[in-house]
């Protein structure tokens, strides 16, 4: 069992020792020092630790030596090295490693503690916020590797670039990264890079102080303030236009953030991960993305597999698709029959996952007395070869004007005008005929449910189905 109340400092500073050893002393945290790596090495072969922190510089070696030391003995320890102010690239190195995390001279001595209650908590254990955490799913050797890496990964702090394609579960494997380490009791703040605009971009991301700008009535603190203690998630970071690539790095760098219109930075203790299904080293050829902040990102990589390389996961997932969508609707769960499980396993699902989950839950809508049929997942192997053939083209929209779904008497079940540059969401506007069709059709039938279904071409299970979704049972 592991001593979680010793930490090995190893430095030739007597100086150093001292402050580290004080620092941590209110933790309870009690330090064994070491002057060289070999005498490093002699104490990790009499005793375990809970932590140590060694400077790079060694009368004897190099502190990355004791980091690949320590990988290759006490693969369970955690092992942060000091470098010196500005020495990025060494601190990468150290991470690549291994390492656990890096504190830069001189450093002050609150970021010190919290890094150290951070290593700390990697070997406490029990039953914390990531006890129940959600899995990826999937037996393959594909998905096995994912999750024996995300394991390995959460006990580190290196920032971590997570790439696939889309709808492959980027955003869920970064959140088993947090969820599966020592940050998992503090916030996960995901954002979408490319969903803000590119001149609300500073404040969002670092926050601004009160009066910076026209409406700054009060002080608000950023995405990098509020991931205080845990961890921020940059998704679609190849979005992030060019200005704000470099005020990104320097905080990643510096580890420190300035508000707009504040004076000073304020340190950040955030661990970062970010995600993207673009090739980033094709955009930084192409001068789309800088490669010095491509670096700090990607320190270690993590790929996630598109579904057709492990089609033989599509049952299970399937399964579990179902069951939610089960539990959401509280309608019986449906099952799948043999030609549908086919069907599926013979397409490419060019969307992935995401795909997969359209796909189940337009079925489950279409389905008949819960079974889902090779016809109701509409995909290309699904259709007969005469049916496009056999129907007749759909009717066209017309931009002027969409026709009334319900009598002029309601007018709030009215649609909207339907021209080109009033439709601002699609899907929104779609949600508003399916409402309104629905509700006409059970007006006129005297809200008999079954009567509606029959009048609106559907299934009752599939009206019931449309009731819950829309908010209208």
């Amino acid at each position: 069992m592991m001593d979680a109340c010793n930490a090995l400092i190893v430095d030739d500073e007597a100086d150093i020792r001292e402050l580290i050893a004080m620092t941590l002393l209110p933790l309870g945290v009690t330090c064994l020092p070491a002057e060289t790596l070999s005498e490093a090495r002699a104490l990790l072969k009499r005793q375990s630790f809970g932590l140590c922190i060694t400077d790079l510089r060694l009368p004897d070696g190099s502190g990355l030596e004791l980091v690949a030391y320590i990988q290759k003995h006490c693969p369970n320890l955690p092992v942060a090295v000091i470098t010196a102010h500005g020495n990025m690239e060494i601190a990468v190195e150290a991470l690549k490693l291994g390492a656990f995390d890096f504190v830069s001279k001189p450093f002050e001595l609150a970021a010190l503690r919290e890094m150290v209650a951070t290593a700390l908590r990697l070997n406490q254990g029990g039953d914390g916020p990531g006890a129940n955490r959600p899995t990826l799913l999937g037996q393959s050797p594909a998905m096995a590797e994912v999750r024996a890496l995300i394991a390995k990964l959460a006990r580190s702090q290196a920032p971590i670039l997570i790439s696939g394609e889309s709808g492959t579960g980027k955003e869920l494997a970064a959140r088993l990264i947090h969820l599966s380490g020592p940050r998992a009791d503090q916030p996960f703040v995901p954002v979408n890079c490319g969903a803000i605009p590119e001149h609300l971009m500073e404040s969002e991301f670092f926050g601004y102080k009160k009066g910076s700008f026209t409406g700054a009535t009060q002080d608000k603190g950023g995405l990098f303030q509020a991931a205080r203690g845990g961890t921020l998630f940059l998704d679609e970071v190849a979005d992030l236009p060019m200005p704000m690539q470099v005020k990104l790095l320097r905080a990643i760098q510096e580890r420190a953030v300035r508000p707009v219109g504040a004076q000073t930075e304020i340190a950040i203790d955030v661990r970062i991960l970010s995600a993207s299904h673009k090739d980033l080293a094709l955009l930084i050829q192409n001068g789309g993305f800088r490669q010095d902040l491509f670096y700090r990102l990607n320190v270690i990589q993590l790929r996630l597999p598109s579904l057709r390389e492990h089609p033989e996961d599509i049952p299970e997932l399937a399964n579990a698709i179902l069951e939610r969508l089960g539990r959401q609707s509280g309608l019986p769960r449906a099952t799948l029959a043999p030609s549908a499980l086919t069907t599926l396993r013979a397409y490419t699902f060019p969307g992935n996952i995401r795909e997969l989950e359209n796909t189940l839950e337009r079925a489950f809508t279409l389905c008949e007395e819960g079974v889902i049929q090779a016809t109701d997942l509409s995909l290309p192997l699904a259709m007969e070869p005469t049916a496009s053939r056999s129907q007749p083209p759909p009717p066209a929209i017309k931009e002027e004007m969409a026709t009334p779904l319900v009598d002029q008497g309601f007018e709030s079940k009215t649609l909207p005008i339907l021209q080109s540059s009033s439709v601002r969401n699609l899907e929104d506007y779609l949600e508003q005929i399916e409402r309104a069709a629905i509700l006409r059709a059970l007006e006129e039938t005297r809200y008999n449910k079954t009567a509606a279904a029959e009048k609106l071409g559907i299934t009752f299970r599939a009206l019931r189905y449309r009731l819950k979704k829309l908010g209208l049972d």
